[in-house]
């Protein structure tokens, strides 16, 4: 692996981090004050930190490392996370992401906004206040300062350099009164080298890191530390020997060595294994260090054993030795029996939840190919399996039998496939979080966003696209729906408005919904502006969900002014086009002065469908099942004209419009016998309920979907391709376009659907 895969690998894992991050902070915005979330925002900004730094993202480390401070502050509770340092350690995540972004594109960040959150974190780090509020300054609790430290007359330097040596007092470090910790005793060499300072690491925080673990004593070697005149500044001299009792694991002491650990010399064990071959406990042993002298060596031994030890009284306290140190092993392994039986069964249900959750990364074009074969697969099963059927009459034989288990699995990893390119849509959600907060903050208004179902899956193609139209639908919820505070509170309100962004499968599709409470559409001025615009004519009789449903028009817009957020009247008009070329529906529920919502309906997959099989004038095509309601066969009674060319069905004492696929089309010049065909009663957007008139029903398979566009042209009233079982191409229906022609709209390129319309 070179080191620009290692490189992608680290961005890929600074998403993660950054996804963490803002959960994290948003939870803390919410009131959520569970040390384990404080601790996961700060080991998101040290990771990014720790691997920018091995990357040498400067700019990236600085930044990640003012930010470490506060948050460090905040998880030492010397920081209280109010609702305004809150505010700038959202906004500072946000340009910790565009620092993550400019690293990895190489584009640019800026540099002044950069500057200023950097001030307003060392300000809040330092005890100072954020200057983007005017609320109570940050709270910090107070800290017993360190012990005077008596007056030393120190000689004044020998040479030119200025150094002076500055006394301090490690009296009452590390003493505060808590209770004895259970647990095993671990013990930690430690001695870093020096590229762990050069990656922007420091062995005092990760010290204190491992000091929160438990009680912990600590040995500072400076035997390698050389004169000044021969000390090279970036080189590591120190090294440290660490007693920790705690009852965390092992591999919870290296976790917090996880960056550094390439860079230093670690060695971690439990105290037995260290202490196996320690030297047996200090004895005092009556002994004359004359003996060593040099003119010892001439002397006869009578008086070498009158200044000596006697064989007895070594003897003796061999054995006082030896029984102290049997004594203290077999107090030691009592007093931690149990809770080493405590730190085994929590290390095995931390090995069982780590094995459950293990994943792998797979770069997406493997699994697009993957998925491309298996779509090969089922055109192939189903060309089998045509031909065997065509061939056995009885459809009894083995051949057939086994192509029917074939088809069952084929179906079965076809929906694996499809099961692995499948992803939560959090991260979209979390992406609209930080456009609520800048769009909130340019039209001063104060705005909570909510999310639920954010860990509802949808094919990642899907959630590629859908971003686009959100981020519309939440300016336009930020700049129309949400009032000002004023208004707000004039209404009896909470100054704070609410957008809520919902997630949830229904009948094999993703619904997703953005509500706001705010003042609701206001239809008379969305009629007059339509109006004034041309787009209706001034009698036009319409009802509430056709006047919302103007808000949808190209060029529509009911700003007064145009501005960086809205007035040019392309918002909503993309975000339609948009849920439409995924396939989707999208509509419109409003009360005025409760506020709006806006429901988008898209398919699961942009990759397979479920459709129906029918024959129009001798063409196959496939109609999407997740459109039809119910089939039925008209009955001459229950036809009935209307006008000059409309004709109605009537199905359970209701009128619905009669369609015929084919005159649509153009594949016939007159309309068919509607007793002599199958009429399928479908729902589509902002067309209700039609009956699409086709000749004959063939059945209903799983199809693979193939792009018309990209592989031939657009074509109206179509909305993709499939290969059938016999080899042919069929043209799936794109059904809101076929209904909209009905009602005498022509089929524009723009109102084609994908796949699932």
């Amino acid at each position: 692996m070179d080191m620009n895969e290692i490189k992608e690998i680290f961005f890929q894992e600074c998403e993660e981090q950054l996804a963490e991050l803002e959960s994290g902070l948003l939870k803390l915005n919410d009131g959520d004050r569970d040390p384990e979330t404080v601790n996961a925002v700060f080991r998101a900004v040290h990771s990014i930190k720790g691997g920018a730094g091995a990357f040498g993202l400067d700019d990236l480390v600085s930044f990640a490392h003012v930010f470490e401070t506060t948050l460090d502050c905040v998880r030492s509770n010397k920081l209280e996370p109010t609702q305004d340092v809150l505010k700038v350690m959202l906004k500072s995540a946000d340009v910790l992401a565009d620092l993550v972004s400019a690293s990895r594109d190489g584009g640019g960040v800026d540099e002044s906004r950069s500057r200023s959150l950097v001030k307003e974190l060392e300000a809040l780090a330092h005890g100072g206040s954020a200057s983007s509020s005017g609320h109570d300054a940050p709270k910090l609790t107070a800290k017993a300062a360190p012990a005077p430290v008596a007056k030393v007359d120190l000689p004044k330097p020998s040479d030119d350099s200025g150094f002076q040596p500055v006394p301090f007092s490690f009296d009452g470090f590390g003493e505060d009164d808590e209770p004895a910790i259970e647990g095993s005793v671990y013990e930690v060499s430690f001695k870093p080298r020096r590229e762990l300072y050069s990656k922007g690491n420091e062995a005092a925080l990760l010290l204190r890191d491992l000091s929160r673990l438990g009680e912990m004593s600590i040995n500072c070697d400076t035997d390698d530390l050389p004169t000044l005149d021969k000390m090279d500044p970036e080189a590591s001299y120190f090294s440290w020997k660490i007693s920790i009792r705690t009852t965390r694991s092992e591999d919870d002491i290296r976790a917090v060595f996880e960056f550094a650990e390439w860079d230093c010399d670690l060695e971690v064990k439990l105290a037995e294994e260290a202490s196996s071959n320690e030297e047996l406990p200090m004895v005092p042993v009556p002994f004359d260090l004359s003996i060593l002298d040099d003119s010892a060596g001439g002397e006869d031994e009578e008086k070498a054993a009158e200044r000596g030890v006697s064989e007895e009284t070594v003897a003796a306290a061999l054995s006082a030795a030896e029984t102290a140190s049997n004594v203290s092993r077999t107090a030691r392994a009592a007093e931690r029996k149990e809770s080493a039986a405590a730190a085994a069964a929590q290390n095995n249900a931390a090995a069982a939840a780590a094995g459950a959750g293990q994943t792998i990364r797979v770069d997406l074009d493997r699994v697009d190919r993957l998925i491309n074969l298996v779509g090969e697969l089922v055109i192939n099963q189903a060309m089998l399996s045509q031909s065997v059927v065509e061939n056995d009459a009885t459809g009894t034989s083995a051949v057939n039998m086994g192509l029917e288990e074939l088809q069952q699995l084929t179906r079965e990893i076809q929906d694996s496939v499809m099961a692995i390119r499948a992803q939560p849509v959090k991260p979209v959600f979390q992406r609209m979080s930080r456009i609520v907060r800048e769009v909130a903050d340019m039209v001063g208004k104060s705005i909570r966003l909510v999310t639920e179902g954010e860990n509802t899956e949808v094919d990642k193609t899907v959630i590629d696209k859908i971003a686009e139209p959100l981020t519309h639908m939440i300016r336009n919820a930020v700049d129309h729906g949400i009032e000002s505070p004023e208004k707000r509170e004039a209404a009896g309100k909470d100054p704070e408005g609410t957008i809520k962004l919902t997630a949830k499968h229904r009948s094999g599709r993703i619904l997703i919904e953005l509500a706001d409470d705010g003042a609701g559409i206001n239809r008379e001025r969305v009629r007059q502006k339509a109006i004034d615009n041309d787009i209706i004519a001034a009698d036009a009789n319409l009802s509430d969900d056709e006047i919302d449903n103007l808000i949808f028009m190209a060029g529509f817009s009911t700003a007064d002014k145009i501005s960086d957020i809205s007035g040019r009247g392309v918002g909503m008009d993309v975000v339609k086009r948009s849920i439409q070329a995924l396939g989707g529906r999208i509509s419109i529920s409003s009360r005025p002065g409760y506020g709006s919502t806006f429901t988008m309906s898209l398919p699961l997959t942009l990759a397979v469908l479920d459709g129906m099989v029918v024959t129009v004038a001798g063409q196959t095509l496939v109609v999407p099942l997740t459109a039809i309601v119910e089939t039925l066969q008209p009955e001459a009674a229950a036809i009935h004209s209307f006008g000059a060319n409309q004709r109605l069905i009537s199905i359970r004492n209701s009128f619905c419009p009669l369609v015929d696929v084919g005159r649509v089309l153009n594949y016939r010049a007159t309309q068919a016998n509607p007793v002599e065909g199958v009429a399928l009663l479908v729902e589509s957007e902002g067309g209700g309920q039609r009956a699409l008139m086709v000749d004959a029903i063939q059945g209903q398979r799983q199809v693979v979907i193939k792009s018309l566009e990209a592989n031939y042209t657009h074509v109206p009233g179509i909305a993709a391709a499939t290969i059938l079982g016999d080899g042919r191409v069929a043209l799936i229906l794109d059904v809101d376009a076929v209904v909209a022609a009905s009602r005498g709209q022509s089929m524009k390129p723009e109102m084609s659907l994908a796949a699932t319309g």
